[in-house]
């Protein structure tokens, strides 16, 4: 963490902190606590106001508090302009290709059902800015009680290979509907605390690194018709994108070398 003081506008010093997604998450489990606190969803109109009870619309509103959190605790951050694109936040306000994150939360009493990108959007994107792959996912796992308190069950730091899995038709695991893939969708929350190669009970781990995503992700691109084209390019022009943002390239495999992993 490094601080910093200035004198705003009104003429008075603050102090500013730089974290790290690490000390973000940290700061929220172990400094605040965050899985002991209850809060509420309040909805105001006119002179009516009502305690909100539906489970749908806590994951937006999670992630619009952490932003009021990162503000109050007068945390530097950057908000992304493209809400179809991880990340969310940029941490490092100097560099935006360091310290990136993105806010995920789902019912804890169901499996992952948020999701991570859009896939067409995202296979484009990297190809711009390939330092999204290293976006920090901040993962948060809620139950609502009947009468609308919201507590935080479960709370991850994870990297985008440590959330996605493979799936029986699609080497990534994606939101197929209508002969479209739409979205990239997350593994079993179960699956993210344990080792990815072959875990005992579960079909489809998530990935052991970027490497295999990666694989997989081109595997997609090729077999999906809509995107075929520009699979048969992406790992070329993705290490072209790599070398000039001045970032290590990544000679990943084919699909077919690693797929007895995941499969």
């Amino acid at each position: 963490m490094r601080t910093y003081q200035f004198t705003n506008l009104q003429g008075n010093l603050e102090t500013r902190y730089e974290l790290t997604a690490n000390e973000v998450y940290n700061k929220l489990l172990n400094e605040e606590h965050i899985c002991e606190e209850q809060g509420q969803i309040r909805f105001y109109l006119g002179d009516v106001s009502i305690i909100v009870k539906q489970k749908d619309v806590v994951g937006n509103i999670i992630q619009e508090w952490l932003q009021g959190w990162l503000t109050n605790r007068c945390i530097d951050f950057d908000p992304s302009n493209n809400p179809q694109m991880p990340p969310d936040f940029f941490l490092n306000k100097n560099n935006h290709d360091e310290e990136l994150l993105e806010v995920k939360a789902f019912n804890g009493e169901a499996s992952p059902a948020f999701d991570i990108a859009d896939f067409k959007g995202f296979a484009r994107a990297v190809l711009t800015t390939p330092s999204a792959l290293n976006t920090n996912f901040l993962i948060f796992a809620y139950r609502m009680s009947d009468d609308g308190y919201v507590s935080i069950t479960n709370m991850w730091l994870k990297k985008l290979w440590e959330i996605t899995r493979a799936s029986e038709r699609w080497p990534i695991n994606v939101q197929y509907k209508n002969g479209e893939i739409n979205k990239i969708r997350p593994a079993a929350s179960s699956t993210w605390e344990k080792p990815p190669i072959k875990q005992r009970g579960n079909k489809y781990p998530h990935f052991a690194n970027l490497s295999d995503f990666l694989s997989a992700f081109r595997e997609t691109l090729l077999l999906y018709a809509e995107t075929h084209n520009i699979g048969s390019t992406w790992k070329n022009d993705l290490n072209n994108s790599f070398n000039a943002h001045n970032m290590p390239t990544i000679d990943f495999p084919w699909w077919d070398t690693i797929k007895q992993n995941y499969v």
